[in-house]
């Protein structure tokens, strides 16, 4: 994406995406309003509309269509911004607020100063299309396990109950204990669960191979507990395979929207929650990794002795302020790990010092 240039444009066009119809506001280099319209959101309605003009700068806000959007008006030679509206707007609300309206703002602050569009860069079309097949294999998870609570919850209320077992063992194992009564109801739903685990499979298998052909710094990135190949994979993807994309490691936190608000005024500085920015399917899997760090089963090293700590300060919600923290600690070792390709000491903080002498 190309970002805003030193020079003026001699036109800046605000460009409101709406899923059937998107609403352009045109602004002539002294800012006076040349028109606008209201155009189809396809390719072919776009073309129509940009196609064949002199090059200008088009404003628009991230959303469900703007990587498409994006990379077709930069095919067709324009200056492309894609704003950030939640830096832009903030939690506040403006009191007039319509399509045309909402063009000619952008139009004019990408006009005057596009750094207060906090413009995004887009990830790549490769690395899009990657990060959907981890996407949907969560998706397949979560239903698998929406569809195991409903199995168990039935048997339950009749009066029985299942043994426990794995997920990807349920429907075998649910089949040979489901009560007479039940069959003809849970069935269908034990069959379709023995087909979403062999989805799910075949997922692993092409992430796996993705991995091993495409993106070698997800496997680099699997040294620290709980960090398995779907979250190395998924934290690759969300940087585009691209480090560099963060100024530095401790980026990572806000990028994840793992760090807290900042709501400092005068002399009062109140603690309040994450930001939750950036991509919530990569911070729930940074999370996850943490909470096993930090559960009965993962191994002793600085990550969860330095969640242990927070957590032992007590006070409310201590322990999900040591899973976020071990979380944000993790995204930043990540980072640092894949730019300098070193191998992970989780004891590094701990390691004795020996005497040469």
């Amino acid at each position: 994406m190309s970002h805003a240039t030193t020079l003026q444009p001699k036109v800046t066009i605000g460009l409101d995406l709406g899923d059937k119809l998107s609403q352009t506001c045109e602004l002539d280099a002294a800012g006076a309003l040349q028109g606008g319209a209201a155009v189809a959101t396809t390719r072919k309605g776009l073309q129509q509309y940009f196609g064949g003009r002199a090059r200008c700068r088009v404003v628009l806000e991230v959303g469900t269509h703007s990587p498409w959007v994006e990379r077709l008006l930069t095919a067709l030679g324009h200056e492309t911004i894609v704003a950030n509206p939640t830096e832009v707007y903030g939690g506040r609300r403006r009191k007039r607020k319509n399509d045309r309206l909402d063009a000619e703002f952008l139009a004019r602050q990408g006009r005057s100063d596009p750094a207060l569009l906090y413009p995004i860069t887009h990830r790549s079309t490769q690395s899009q299309q990657d990060l959907e097949m981890a996407r949907a294999r969560d998706q397949l998870v979560r239903v698998r396990t929406q569809l195991i609570n409903h199995v168990r919850g039935v048997v339950k209320s009749a009066g029985f109950r299942l043994p426990k077992c794995s997920a990807e063992s349920f429907a075998t194992q649910a089949a040979r204990y489901l009560p007479d009564p039940l069959h003809a109801a849970l069935t269908p739903v034990l069959t379709l669960l023995a087909q979403t685990t062999t989805q799910i499979r075949q997922y692993d298998r092409q992430l796996a191979a993705l991995i091993a052909t495409r993106y070698p710094a997800a496997q680099h990135l699997q040294q620290p507990s709980g960090v398995g190949p779907i979250t190395a994979l998924v934290y690759v993807l969300l940087l585009d395979n691209d480090p560099t994309r963060l100024r530095c490691s401790r980026s990572a936190g806000p990028y994840f929207g793992l760090v807290p608000r900042l709501g400092d005024s005068s002399a009062a500085s109140p603690q309040l929650r994450i930001t939750k920015a950036g991509d919530a399917f990569g911070r729930r899997l940074l999370v996850s990794a943490a909470q096993y760090i930090l559960g009965p089963f993962g191994p002793p090293c600085d990550l969860r002795r330095y969640g242990e700590a927070i957590a032992a300060r007590g006070g409310r919600n201590a322990k999900k302020r040591a899973v976020i923290a071990v979380a944000r600690k993790l995204a930043v070792l990540l980072h640092h790990l894949w730019i300098t390709n070193a191998i992970y000491d989780p004891n590094y903080q701990h390691t004795p010092v020996i005497d040469a002498a």
